[in-house]
Order: structure tokens, then sequence, then C-alpha cells
């Protein structure tokens, strides 16, 4: 069938901020969603909060509307943009449930706006968990036995009858929130209870366990035709009773049958089918019991979801942009492979190698958290490997999730569990361990092998299938057998790459540096070749170069005259470097297109729009590892290579690129080291005259002491080269420096600790700027709401500035040029300061990409990434026609989104260690309404009206100042514990005492439990006041009840209530507001 003619534009919604259960796989189908329906010709308006993004470039869409996701917005968008058609289905669990509730408004029949892709019934057929058992059973599926409830009571009994073993999935959720796993009567009734808050339609699924099962996956495509092709089989290798994100998932399947595989294949087109999906790509989970071979469908998702995108990586059949276009009336038939450019969308994908997905969690940024791996998913990133066999592309993998790993052990990271020197008993130690799933237990098991396990005895204490166990001892008898053979032989080496041994684990094996491992490869001949990723197992011709490395006789590179410049991804996302990054790395491929140059990608995130087959020439699916990066630049011969959009994944391998000959362009790996050693960034500081807190470095406890003693408490202690805040810490006294030095030292092995002074009560300011070597452009100004003490990757901000005298500003300004030039800096350049008392200091220089560049570009209008990369290229910024530091009309304010409901037990007290996964992003005509937009974009809606509990540390509530006053202004009524209720009434404000934890009944938690608390503000200080507000916070968290640790952002949120009561926030599109700069 043709395109319909008779829809003109239509609107996406995003999926808003990156969250754990909902990364940037969303940008990436959401951004190839708009580029196929702009490419037909349609006028394409986009919805999104989050700014990191490349679906929310002005370029994407037509109209982008950076605004929070809600149902009153999204109206207010429709109402103005009139579209025709909304596609529902690219934007993740947001956007479908957005589109659910404004069809079931009424609102989407008022304006004529159409469901396109997925119209409501199979939405709610698919996502309402009743209805998805009823179609079901209905098209001859079997699913577990299980009871849609609605509360506690109905749970119960139904529960007793599975004698609790039970698996509770909430209805309408993500990434398995509120899913839980219960054993017993207790655990049954915690996990319903927390099932049926999370659910926004209060509606859990209560199914007998199907723990220990296999879990399998399939890819689905539908057209109008009813035409329907099975893109992608995916197999985890994990059993049931892990989320599938968090779980090592393989593609295609391994272990099934061919009969096996076709009666799957067979259930799932029934299926999409039977849920009436009429065009577009579904991925539907199916569990098959290990002994009898018993199948049961587990749950459907009618949209693109996380799957997909490793679906589409894994073949390169881009599933959201046939998705697209299917939902404006192509059939399967009419849209050709963009790769063999011979098929059409209609042929089923076929693959000749392996692909591997490992994910990545954070669970060293929330001490006390529990790493049990369960139906509800924790993981904030993966890394995708492709290799010819499973072994091969599970080293790949395990190397690209840059936790200090080179593959399945054999690297010098292998610790005994017990330390008890009878390997029996560390065997029956690992065997006792590798029961509970974590996220380290692959590691577990490969030495439960080298131990002398049994597969069988692995296999009853994991359940994972003996295949991928088999894999498992095949590559520690392979290790065995290298340590015996040494290097000498050409033979062995072959076998040991071949295995996916990386040079680092050989050298380890036999005392060797890495590099002279890949010298003595070199000299014997064995090199990496590269295969393509083409769709058709090498049936037909592939036109995109999309390559992946493996040791083998033939090699499919095509050579090229052209001048060549690679650009070095920042591998699996995670707390501190993450799809900012990545926008980053988009931008330059962009950029270096656009001016002739031969672009290369290497990658390692499936998620990522980088890691799309047409974002730059080449795309080398890779390990952001050492090894692989050389061994591209082998072939590829680049003339440039970037390292500083990455984030610190490639800036470590800066230098020894540099070392080895790679030509690095843009700032010098030696001005990058100035900026980030200790002494001669302070040897920098004081030549420029500049102020510094005092400071020094520190490696042994003895040190530290002296140091702290010297600079004066309180002091803010960090491992040198990190990023995102890793093991930083604020110690006010010895005793908590000494506890650091024993925990935290290992956090940046063989770096040392650095130590500055901590500045109370000043203000932290972030500038990102461009420089070409000579002239300095000033990017964009922030100011933090959070003082300094708070990540800036966790302060919300404004930009430009919105109480910050002009003079400040100025200076600000002249210190950034002076220091861009005194590093010779050549790109984007990132200094964070600190303003007390009109003193400025300098805090910390980066000379790379920051997380912020992709909010101060779409803040401002200049694309500092696209800018950056042709200066790195060559260009000047006078050539490029950047010399004025831009300043806009309007107020961008950006706020941070925490994970902290997904950790039951951590504290959500903000500190200098990075635990935020995603932003969001509100602009407006005022700080007030900017403010208040991005915090209701971020989900802490401020309170209108209500009651504020206030419990301020000492030094707050000397600090207050008006608040107190502001809030009653406002009509709020106050309630505190009594130092602070006493504080309040000092100043003639009434207040309600109330008792704190611990002491008479009801206290405060009662009273926020009783529902009599609608806002909390609560700054603790040192280790007892925040374990007193402990409690405090996370029963607010659990309520979804706004909370602020820091004045600061009680004053902003003060001033955004006062903005949204005296006039309406507007909504507009970027493009109108960057018009107006």
């Amino acid at each position: 069938m043709p395109k319909r003619t008779d829809i003109r534009k239509i609107f996406i919604i995003g999926s808003g901020p990156i969250v754990i259960g909902q990364a940037c796989e969303f940008d990436y189908s959401g951004t190839q969603a708009c580029k196929a329906l702009r490419e037909e010709g349609y006028e394409v308006v986009l919805a999104n909060s989050n700014p990191a993004t490349i679906m929310t470039d002005p370029e994407t869409a037509d109209r982008t509307y950076i605004e929070p996701l809600t149902v009153e917005v999204l109206e207010r968008i429709i109402a103005r943009e009139r579209p025709d058609a909304l596609l529902p289905t690219v934007g993740g669990q947001t956007g479908l449930n957005l589109a659910v509730d404004l069809a079931e408004a009424g609102i989407l029949d008022t304006y004529g706006c159409e469901l396109i892709g997925a119209r409501l019934p199979a939405i709610k057929k698919a996502e309402d968990r009743g209805l998805f058992k009823e179609a079901m059973l209905r098209c001859g599926c079997e699913v577990p036995e299980s009871l849609v409830v609605h509360s506690l009571e109905e749970a119960r009994e139904f529960g007793a009858a599975l004698n609790y073993e039970a698996i509770i999935r909430p209805a309408f959720t993500l990434g398995g929130s509120g899913a839980g796993v219960s054993f017993n009567r207790e655990e049954f009734d915690r996990v319903v209870k927390w099932g049926l808050e999370l659910s926004p339609i209060h509606e859990i699924l209560v199914e007998e366990s199907v723990l220990g099962w296999k879990e399998y996956e399939l890819e689905v495509m539908r057209d109008l035709n009813d035409n329907v092709v099975i893109i992608c089989s995916i197999e985890n290798f994990d059993p049931m009773g892990i989320h599938t994100g968090d779980s090592i998932t393989v593609a295609p399947a391994q272990t099934l049958t061919d009969k096996e595989y076709q009666v799957m294949r067979d259930a799932a087109i029934v299926i999409i089918r039977e849920i009436g999906v009429d065009t577009g790509g579904s991925n539907i989970q199916f569990a098959v019991h290990p002994d009898t071979g018993r199948m049961v469908v587990i749950e459907m998702n009618p949209r693109v979801s996380r799957s997909s995108a490793l679906a589409s990586k894994a073949t390169g059949f881009p599933i959201a942009k046939i998705a697209a276009k299917l939902a404006v009336g192509y059939s399967l038939d009419e849209i050709p492979n963009d790769i063999t450019r011979e098929t059409p969308a209609s042929f089923e994908p076929t693959i000749d190698y392996c692909v591997t997905k490992i994910p990545r969690w954070a669970f060293e940024k929330f001490p006390g958290a529990d790493n049990v791996l369960t139906v509800q998913m924790k993981s904030v990133g993966e890394a995708m490997s492709i290799g010819r066999t499973f072994k091969e592309s599970l080293q790949k993998g395990l190397r690209s999730l840059e936790i200090g790993r080179f593959g399945l052990g054999a690297d010098g990271k292998d610790r005994p569990l017990t330390g008890n020197p009878d390997p029996r008993e560390e065997k029956e130690a690992i065997l006792r361990a590798i029961r509970i799933p974590r996220p380290d237990r692959i590691f577990q098991v490969a030495r439960a092998f080298r131990l002398g396990a049994a597969e069988e005895e692995v296999y009853d204490a994991t359940k994972i299938d003996p295949w991928f166990l088999r894999n498992l001892r095949e590559i520690i008898e392979e290790e065995a057998a290298l340590r015996e053979a040494g290097p000498g032989d050409p033979a062995v080496l072959r076998r040991a790459k071949e295995f996916g041994f990386s040079d680092h684990q050989l050298g380890s094996l036999w005392g060797l540096d890495p590099m002279d491992v890949r010298r003595l490869r070199k000299e014997h001949g064995i090199t990496a070749t590269y295969k393509l990723v083409d769709t058709c197992a090498a049936e037909f011709e592939a036109y995109t170069p999309y390559y992946y490395s493996t040791y083998s006789d033939e090699d499919e590179v095509r050579p090229s005259t052209r001048d060549k410049i690679m650009i070095l991804g920042g591998g699996p996302n995670r707390i501190g470097q993450g799809i900012e990054f990545d926008y980053c790395c988009v931008h330059a491929a962009f950029a270096l297109k656009e001016d002739g140059f031969e672009t290369i990608m290497v990658n390692s995130n499936p998620e990522t729009v980088s890691t799309d087959y047409d974002t730059s020439d080449r795309l080398y699916f890779e390990p952001v590892t050492l090894e692989d990066v050389l061994n591209i630049c082998d072939r590829e011969q680049p003339r440039g290579v970037i390292v500083q959009f990455g984030g610190q994944t490639p800036l470590n391998l800066a230098d020894a690129l540099w070392k080895a000959g790679v030509p690095v362009i843009g700032t010098t790996p030696a001005s990058i080291a100035r900026a980030e050693d200790r002494k001669e960034f302070r040897e920098l500081v004081e030549k420029l005259q500049l102020l510094q807190p005092p400071n020094d470095t520190a490696t042994s406890i003895e040190e530290a002491r002296e140091v702290a003693a010297r600079i004066g408490y309180p002091v803010v202690v960090r491992p040198s080269f990190v990023l995102g805040g890793r093991a930083m810490e604020i110690v006010y006294d010895q005793a908590s420096l000494d506890r650091y030095m024993g925990e935290a030292v290992s956090a940046s092995p063989e770096r040392p600790i650095l130590i500055d002074r901590f500045l109370e009560n000043a203000i932290e300011i972030d500038v990102d700027a461009l420089c070409d070597g000579h002239d300095v452009v000033i990017g964009g100004i922030m100011q933090h709401i959070e003082e300094a003490g708070v990540h800036s990757g966790d302060s919300a901000c404004i930009l430009p500035p919105h109480d910050l005298p002009a003079e400040i500003i100025e200076e600000i300004k002249t210190q950034t040029r002076a220091l861009a030039r005194e590093l010779n800096v050549v790109g984007l350049m990132n200094i964070q300061y600190a303003v007390q008392n009109h003193d400025i200091y300098v805090l910390e220089v980066n000379p790379r990409a920051s997380r912020t560049v992709p909010f101060v570009s779409k803040a401002t209008g200049v694309p500092l990434a696209k800018l950056a990369a042709r200066v790195m290229a060559g260009k000047t910024l006078r050539e490029l026609g950047v010399t004025e530091d831009p300043w806009p009309a309007y107020v961008s304010a950006k706020e941070v989104v925490l994970p902290f409901i997904k950790f039951p037990g951590v504290d959500i007290l903000l500190g200098p260690e990075m635990r935020s996964t995603g932003e969001v992003m509100g602009i407006d005509s005022s700080m007030g309404l900017a403010f208040a937009k991005s915090q209701v974009a971020a989900g802490n809606r401020i309170p209108m009206s209500g009651t504020v509990f206030l419990s301020l540390n000492d030094r707050d509530k000397n600090d207050m100042g008006s608040l107190g006053q502001d809030l009653v202004d406002l009509g709020f009524s106050l309630m505190a514990t009594h130092g602070t209720a006493e504080f309040l009434q000092q100043q003639g404000i009434a207040v309600q005492l109330v008792t704190k934890v611990g002491e008479e009944r009801p206290h405060i938690v009662d009273r926020i439990i009783n529902g009599e608390v609608q806002w909390i503000i609560n700054t603790p200080l040192g280790g007892a006041s925040k374990s007193d507000g402990r409690e405090i916070r996370r029963t607010a968290l659990e309520r979804s009840l706004p909370i602020m640790t820091t004045l600061s952002a009680a004053r902003a949120a003060v001033m955004g209530i006062r903005a949204m009561r005296q006039g309406n926030t507007s909504v507009r599109s970027l493009q109108e507001y960057h018009g107006k700069r």
C-alpha cells in the first residue's frame, strides 16, 4: 500500500529523562522515527523533556517542544499544533502511557488526532495484565497460572493456592518497576502492596513462579496487510527470575531446536495478530521449562522496546525506522533494506555471528543497596559485542563493560571468595554464592570451573543452561592450556584470539605487557579481521560499512583514500557518563561528514544514536579498549582520532594512543594531563594568579592526615582521574578521613587521593567554552541551585545565572579565557568555579566535552559539539563565524532524575558523588517559571498549597533568611521538630510542633503516612543528623512527596511557586526560542 496522504502532521512523544528501565534506546528509536517520517514528507512535532538527546535537537523534528511530559502540557501542544496523528510506539513506556491517557481523556478526539501504529484497544490488551491473559488463552497460547488483582485481600487467597511462591507484576510500568518475587506470606504481602502502589492503575498480576525456566524474546513486526516477520530471537543466559534488562542475553537464540523455534515463531505471529498491533514492532517474551519443554507467554510490549534497540544493532535491521514507515501505510515488501538495497524489509534477517549483551550496574554509587538481581531491573547501562562464536562474543562483551575486567578472568583481577587455602572449601563456598544472582556471578561461575566444579553442580546452583556452562568451562580449559603453552607458538596465539582472549589476558597469563603481546601477534601475522553486519549472512552485498572484529582469513573492510577521522564513543552508559557524551560523538560525526571527512565511529553501546549504521560513514561495534582501538587504527589509518567527546573512557586511552603514534587531534594529551595532574594544575593556577581552594595529594593515611590538618576540615577527598564523582566524599574529622582512606583508595588504582578544602556556603558555577588555541568563546555559564558540595551532575542549574553580579560574570569569563589559552585548548572545555563572598575559586578544569554540552546547546541555540569537532579538524572560530558569547533572552533550567526508588534502604541525600541517571529541562521567560517546569518534568511536583515540614541543621537555621515567612505568605502551614520550630517561633512565625522519629507518637513519619504533609524540607548535617532524617526522606520518596535537602533548592521552589501564581507558563518550540536569540 502507498503511504497515507490524508495525514500531514505527526506528533511523537519522547520517553523523557534517562531512568533505570528506560534509557537512551528511545533516543535512538525516536530519532530514527523522526528522520523516517520527514523523509516521507510529513511534518513532525516532537515533545520530550530530555535535553541530552539527539531527538530534541532542533534539526531532528520540524517543531521540538522541550516541555514536561504531562497530559496538561501535551494537550496545549496538540491544541497549538493540531497534528493529524500521534505515533505512540517509539517513546518507551512513558510515551505509550501518555498516549493512552490522552486518548482516554478524549483529547485526541477533541482535536481530531488519531493513534497510528498501535490503537488504543491493542495497547490496552497488551499492557493490561488481565486482558492480555484472556487474549493469550483465546488464541491458544499458554500463560503461567495467574490472577489479576486490585487489592491485597484479592491477592491473598490466590497466593495461598500457590503456597506464596509467586511472581508479582504491576501493569503499565517500565523496567519491571514494582515487580517482585515471594516465597512466603510475609514477602507476598510486601511485594503485592509495593506493586499496587507503583502501578498507575493499581493493578497487578500474581502468577505462578517460573523461576529457573529458560527465557526467550522474539522481536516481531507486522504491517497493515497482515504480513509478519521475526526480526531476531534473543535468549537469556540467566534463567527466569532475573529481569531481562539485568540478564546477559544472546542473539540469535542458541539452545532452541529448529522445531522449538518454529513453535515459538508461530506463537509470536498468532499473538501479534490477536493483540491487534496494526503495524510496527513488538517484543514478546516466553519462558520454557528446561525439562518438559512446556512453553508459556510472559508478556508483550506493543511498541519499540529496549530489546528492539539490541535487535536492531544485532541484525542491522532498523526496527524503529521501519515501524514509523509502516505506521503511515507502507507494507513491509514496499520498504527497501538500507543495508543490502536489494531486499525488502519483508526478508527476515539472518545472522552468521553471535551477539552478546551484558548489563552494567552502579551499586557502588548506592552503599547499602541490595545487589541481588530479581525481576525489577537495576542496571544503568549495557554493552554489546559481536563475535563468530559465543566464546569470542562473551569475552569481548566483558571487556567492553569497563569495570576493570578484560575477559572471563585470567586478567589478574580474580580474587578468592573465602581466602581459605583448601580449594575444596573455596569451591563449596562459590557453589553456595552462585545460587544467588549478583552482578559478578559470571566471574564466580568461571572460578568454580577453575576449582574443578562439574557442569551439573553449577547448573544445580544457577539453572543456567548447560550449553552456556559448557562454553564457559571450555574457555577456562583453554585458559589453563594457554598458561602451560606460552607465547612462542603462532597456532596457540591464533586459537587464543579465536576464543576471545584479549592481549591483556594473554599478558597476564604469560607475564608480558599487553603491548608486547600485540607486537608478538603482529610479528606472527595474527591480526584482527573485520566482518560486515549485513542482515543476510552474506547472501547479498552490504552497502553500509558496519563492522565487527574476529580472527579469520578474510577481511571485508572496503579500501578508501578519503581523509578519515575516528570518533571514540563512551561505551556502556553508567552514572557519570551517559547519553550526553554520546550526543557529542554524534554531533562530531554529523559535522565532520558535512565538511567532507570520512567519519569512523567506535563504540560498544547498543542503545545509542552513535551506533546507528547511518550516523557515521563507518561503524565499528567494538570494545573501546586500547587493544581494539589500535587494531582499527592499523586497518583504517585515520588522519585524526577524537578522544575528548566520549567521556572518561576514551580520554583514559589518550596518552597510550599518542605514544603508539595515533594522531589524537584537538587538545593534546599533555594538556589534558596538565589539567588532571594536581601538582601541575596548581602551578598553572598560581601562574595565572587565580584562586584555588587549598589542596594537596596523599598516597597514604599518614599523608592524608597531615594534609587535612594543614588545610583544615571539612575537606573534599577523591581519587584522581575519575568521572561522576566516583568515591568522592566530604569529611568533617580525622575518623571519617581514616575510614575513607581505608575504603576508597582502590577506587582509582595507582593514583593519589586528592584533598581540597571544602568551601562552605559557596555558589557553584559551571562554564562550557570553545577554544581554537587562540580565540575563546564562552558557550554558557550555569549557576547551580545546590551549593558547592553537591556533585555538579546532581545539581539543578540555571542558564544564564539568575543572581550573580555582572562584575563576577565578567571576571569568570576573563578567567575562563586565560585558562583555555594557557592549556592551549583546541575544542571544548568545562570549568567549575565556586563563588564565596565575591571571591572566585577554580575547582577543576576539564579540557574535554562535559555532560552539560547538550543542555547548553539547547539553551543557547549554539551547537557546541559540532563547532568543537570542526575546530579540532583544523578550522578556526573566526572561519566558522563564531566570535561572540551567546546570551539567551530567556531562561533555561536543568534538573536531574535520581533512581533511589529502585534501591530500598538507600538514603536520598545528595553529596559529592554523582547518583543521577538523567536530566530534564525547563525553558521559559523567567527563572521561577523555568525552574518550576523543570521540577514538573523531573516528577518533583511542587505543591501549590498544604503543609510544609521543615527540619534544618543548625547552620541552615541561621542562613534560612525569609524562607519560613515566604512559605507562610504563599499560604502554606508549617510543621517542624523542636529545634527548627523554636527558631521559627522566635521569628514570629506560626508553626505546628511535631515529634521526631523515636519520640512520642504520632511522630513525623506517622504524620507523613497519614497524608498530613505535602512538602518536606530536610537539611541534615553530620552523621547523627543524617541518620535521624533518613526514615523521613525514605517515607517521602516512597509516597512521591517532594523533598528538598538543601536551602537553595527550597528557595528556588518558592520562586517557582510565585512565578506559577503570577502567570501561566508558556509552551513554545525550541525553534521559536532560538529564533528569538
